[in-house]
């Protein structure tokens, strides 16, 4: 018998264009669990490139991948950095 053999999925992979991303995000926000957006937003970085948000924002690599993790923490401050530097716009609607 033949050993199947798998790859890990990555989302980042997915998410080639701005609506992709704001899609993903829009999900991650609907769902309302501040570890999942932080996680999301991670995602989407990487798939922006890590190392030219980095640069836009001013922040480091290192401070993006904690912060953008499921036990990051991102200030809002942050948060809009990272939004306006991948091209996107936080919005807010009624529930």
């Amino acid at each position: 018998m033949r050993k199947l053999k798998t790859t890990r999925f990555d989302p980042a992979e997915y998410l080639k264009t701005d609506v992709a991303c704001a899609e993903f995000l829009q999900a991650a926000f609907e769902e309302g669990d501040p570890a999942e957006i932080a996680r999301s937003l991670g995602i989407v970085a990487r798939a922006r490139g890590m190392t030219q948000l980095a640069k836009e924002t001013g922040l480091t690599r290192e401070a993006l991948y904690r912060m953008l993790s499921e036990d990051g923490n991102p200030t809002l401050d942050t948060l809009l950095k990272v939004s306006k530097a991948m091209g996107l716009q936080l919005t807010v609607s009624a529930v």
